[in-house]
């Protein structure tokens, strides 16, 4: 692989799910590829409740490393992840794109966050293993 891919996962407000896949690739995949995450509309804060499930599953304290960002606070891409949005999803140019369809946990219970989660944690080895096994797809 001449670099690393850079793969942005994409939702509206950038406060969850995608903030949950950006933490989940740098801590399982900053071997292989590059994670961001970003919205068209941004919250003032990352959502509590995954802030702490992420702490108290993984030990990663995602306040301290990520914030909520706008499409035009992350650099060129290479692989564009939406998360499921439910309405228009935000476009960036990109070279390969796929829609993981999660819903939203927020406002519900810890499980739903945890199975969330737990999703987005083999989602992320599925897409690191297909870029070690075919790198050109995604540059």
């Amino acid at each position: 692989m001449d670099r690393k891919p850079k793969v942005a996962f994409i939702c509206v407000h950038n406060s969850c799910r995608s903030q949950i896949a950006e933490a989940l690739g740098k801590h399982l995949a900053a071997d292989v590829f590059e994670s961001y995450s970003a919205g068209t509309e941004k919250r003032e804060r990352i959502n509590p409740d995954a802030v702490r499930l992420m702490k108290k599953k993984y030990g990663i304290d995602m306040e301290k490393t990520q914030s909520p960002k706008l499409l035009d606070a992350i650099p060129e891409i290479d692989v564009l992840i939406t998360m499921g949005c439910n309405v228009q999803c935000p476009f960036l140019p990109h070279k390969y794109s796929e829609d993981w369809g999660l819903d939203d946990p927020t406002g519900f219970a810890d499980e739903v966050f945890l199975e969330v989660m737990d999703t987005i944690e083999s989602k992320i080895i599925d897409l690191k293993n297909r870029i070690v096994a075919d790198p050109e797809q995604y540059q």
